[in-house]
């Protein structure tokens, strides 16, 4: 057998060198490239959020990727959304975005619906629209939705509420949820969270003033509304106490103003007192249908463990501290009274 030429050996070499290096250029490049498309970052540094809507399908998504520049790449996103299928596991949520998300990790997270929770924190919210609005700014259902379950007599009553004093279930506090709770669940979650604060032994106090846990909180409004300094409450709370066992109008300024809905008024003219309505406790014996405002958690405590006194009439100190001079019969009261008419006179406070 004749030998190989040298010439031919080197040939061939070098023909097999070429072709390792084209196919270690070709898998070089396909391994660039889906490092690229799975593991590199692909999220740009200007937003904190993606929110999903509810009912939102791949298609949406996408489109709000695209719209709001969220993506460094989207052409990339498409096609690892396609290879990880999440193109039909679509779920809704509000979902954390940072700059070290790649196509891979965003994907997972978005498949497994892990969105973080936002934190409701709420307080002294007057009207139950104020509420709804602004409960409304931090989860996906609008203010409309949340104020058609608080007016639907069906619906309040499976919690055992009316649609007067159904905003008593809402206490002041922080209540981490998730954005797209839908109205039905954030009402289960207050109320959970309503049940837990009535503990047997705030039952009981309640139960020993004769009152049922929407009626103290009816009165814990009051007593909110008229208390500057959270001092005062207990003492302000055991004279409404006394007014309802006597059978006397409750007489709260503030259930007027909410009446007439002018919170500009400053000072209660007797014109006001006639004002038909069923909050007006100076022509309603009794405590109003419903809560004047959000009452404090001190507030509500300050009822159940109402001062024991022999109060039954209130007024502004002249001094506009914000405290009260309180007094146990009606020649008193009007001294006081005259001191605090004389002092609004002087600061020409008409109304």
């Amino acid at each position: 057998m004749e030998n190989q030429k040298p010439s031919s050996i080197n040939k061939n070499k070098t023909t097999f060198i070429i072709i390792a290096l084209l196919i270690i250029g070709a898998i070089s490049y396909y391994g660039a490239n889906y490092y690229f498309k799975y593991f590199s970052p692909n999220v740009n540094a200007d937003h904190e959020y993606l929110f999903i809507r509810t009912g939102s399908n791949f298609k949406d998504v996408y489109n709000t990727l695209k719209q709001e520049n969220i993506l460094k790449d989207t052409n990339s996103f498409l096609w690892a959304a396609e290879k990880m299928n999440y193109v039909n596991r679509v779920k809704s949520g509000r979902y954390r975005l940072h700059t070290e998300l790649s196509n891979r990790k965003l994907i997972n997270m978005l498949k497994s619906g892990s969105q973080e929770p936002v934190t409701l924190s709420f307080h002294n919210l007057r009207l139950k629209e104020q509420f709804a609005g602004f409960v409304a700014k931090k989860i996906e259902p609008d203010s409309s939705q949340i104020i058609h379950l608080l007016d639907s007599e069906g619906f309040v009553h499976k919690f055992g509420f009316t649609t007067d004093d159904v905003y008593t279930m809402f206490l002041p506090n922080s209540y981490q949820l998730f954005w797209n709770t839908n109205p039905e669940k954030f009402f289960v979650k207050m109320y959970e969270s309503y049940h837990k604060f009535w503990t047997p032994e705030r039952l009981q106090k309640a139960h020993d003033l004769g009152l049922k846990p929407t009626e103290v909180s009816i009165l814990a409004a009051i007593v909110d509304a008229e208390a500057l300094h959270d001092s005062e409450m207990p003492t302000i709370a055991g004279l409404y106490l006394n007014r309802l066992k006597k059978g006397m109008k409750l007489e709260s300024d503030p259930t007027v103003i909410f009446a007439k809905n002018d919170y500009t008024i400053k000072r209660v003219l007797s014109r006001y007192l006639t004002f038909d309505s069923p909050y007006n406790t100076y022509l309603h014996t009794g405590l109003p249908p419903g809560p004047i405002m959000m009452p404090s958690i001190n507030a509500i405590n300050s009822v159940l463990d109402a001062n024991k006194t022999d109060y039954i009439y209130m007024c502004a100190k002249e001094d506009f501290s914000g405290y009260h001079n309180f007094a146990t019969n009606m020649a008193d009261h009007l001294v006081n009274a005259h001191k605090f008419q004389q002092a609004l006179n002087e600061r020409n406070i008409k109304k």
